[in-house]
């Protein structure tokens, strides 16, 4: 064939290439509200910022900050997290080097015979064997007219950056639970705390009451009433210390180690919450990993479209090949023997059982649902947010009234303990003011781990730490 013979396919397949389009683009990204409905103001942020390191130092506890620095070093999930970017980035370089020309070089020898009719009585018979050595490189090239390998590549590249989305919102759940881990471990300490000073005064108003039933003063229910007291006070540290060994053994598989290999010391008071902004920074939409994922998901899910459509049309591929052939090794490599081939081929499929349309089908359905779940991880961060700044914002007041009914309750049990003493009232008002008095704390402290559980979510949610107002 004569070469400008050869260039008229390509010039028809390029010509058709420019009539046709592949691409279907993804759809805009999901508005956002003009305000939150709980507090701050939302603003669209001019750049996409990455998800900042450290923001848990905002609660100010070294042993909090210590067990941070582990979590990045030993959590097996973030391994995995790790191990799925770097499947992600290989099939993506892969899908690079597929839009390359490919070059191969093959050396072969070989011997052969064959039968001829040539012989007496129509017999055949053999010809001498032949040999033939041939040395031979191949270049082939397949143009991307339709741009099926170009959308295969940002297929692979939005699903490389989804994966790296992925991890950093791994990391961030990560630390985000090994805070609220932490805060209720240490929250549990403060109760065991606390059970451990009732229980100290419930032994006081015991040996006092004894005192009193051995002088005649006192009945023995009185005495009965403050055992009850004293011993139910020793049974919820029991419960408690379990939980807090659990919590610890929390701790330790989020590090990635054994149970057995951690330790943490006994710390009866809990770190002060943040204060919430009354200004939160409007970069929600862009700081958030796992919507930046949801995000790409959708853009290599449209790529897909591309690809499938992309099969309606035929493939152009340039080939080319030249080499040596001889009948023996010796001399091979010498113009006698040179032999080249030069041309390109369309290849189209004409009947394939409907495959074709049901894959750009599938994609479609599969970039639908893609473009729901986006949307959805976009509703479902608003909703966080919001939860969080009405929780951040009702506990800080509830925290304050839990402390003042705290003072209330103390108050009121030092002057019913001064009453049994003179006679005044039964034991049964002060078993009520002791009770009153353990249920306050305990609920302030309770208010209190709420309340880091809130600020620890609305910062895991907001994707990180802000600025203070």
């Amino acid at each position: 064939m004569k070469p400008h013979h050869c260039l008229v396919p390509m010039a028809l397949a390029m010509l058709l290439g420019a009539c046709a389009s592949t691409r279907v683009e993804p759809p805009p990204p999901a508005a956002a509200p003009a305000a939150f409905k709980e507090g701050g103001t939302w603003q669209r942020a001019a750049a996409t910022e990455p998800v900042p390191d450290a923001w848990w130092t905002l609660f100010k506890d070294p042993v909090l900050d210590g067990l941070q620095g582990r979590l990045v070093i030993g959590n097996e999930t973030l391994k995995q997290a790790v191990a799925a970017v770097a499947n992600a980035r290989a099939i993506y370089d892969a899908s690079r080097d597929v839009t390359l020309p490919s070059l191969s070089a093959t050396l072969g020898a070989t011997r052969s015979a064959s039968a001829t009719g040539s012989g007496t009585g129509n017999s055949p018979t053999a010809q001498n064997p032949s040999n033939s050595v041939s040395l031979i490189a191949t270049a082939s090239w397949e143009t991307d007219l339709w741009g099926r390998l170009a959308q295969a590549v940002e297929g692979a590249r939005a699903t490389l950056q989804a994966s790296s989305n992925d991890l950093s919102a791994a990391r961030l759940s990560a630390q985000a639970l090994l805070t609220q881990t932490y805060f209720s471990l240490r929250t549990a300490d403060a109760q065991l705390a606390l059970l451990a000073r009732t229980a100290a005064g419930y032994q006081r108003a015991l040996d006092l009451t004894q005192a009193r039933y051995q002088g005649g003063v006192a009945g023995r229910t009185d005495v009965l009433q403050a055992q009850t007291q004293l011993k139910t006070a020793q049974a919820q540290a029991a419960d408690l210390r379990a939980q807090r060994a659990q919590f610890e053994h929390a701790v330790a598989v989020l590090l990635g180690v054994p149970p057995s290999e951690l330790g943490l010391a006994a710390q009866a008071t809990l770190p002060a919450s943040p204060v919430v902004p009354t200004l939160l920074p409007a970069t929600l939409l862009e700081r958030r990993p796992d919507i930046a994922a949801a995000q790409r998901r959708v853009a290599s899910a449209y790529a897909q479209i591309g690809v499938a459509d992309a099969a309606f049309f035929p493939d152009l591929t340039l080939s080319a090949s030249a080499g040596f052939r001889n009948t023996a090794l010796a001399g091979l490599v010498s113009a006698p023997n040179l032999l080249w081939s030069l041309g390109p081929s369309l290849t189209a499929a004409i009947f394939d059982g409907g495959q074709r349309k049901l894959a750009s089908a599938q994609a479609r359905i599969a970039a639908d649902q893609a473009t729901a779940t986006y949307r959805q991880t976009v509703l479902t961060a608003l909703q966080e947010v919001e939860d969080n700044l009405v929780l951040a914002d009702q506990l800080q007041q509830e925290s304050q009234l839990q402390a003042e009914a705290l003072e209330a309750a103390q108050r009121n049990l030092e002057i019913t303990l001064d009453q049994y003493r003179g006679g005044t009232v039964s034991y049964l008002n002060v078993v009520t003011a002791q009770t009153a008095a353990l249920t306050s704390e305990s609920s302030l402290l309770t208010v209190r781990n709420r309340q880091l559980a809130a600020v620890n979510q609305l910062l895991k949610n907001i994707a990180g730490r802000w600025q203070p107002v």
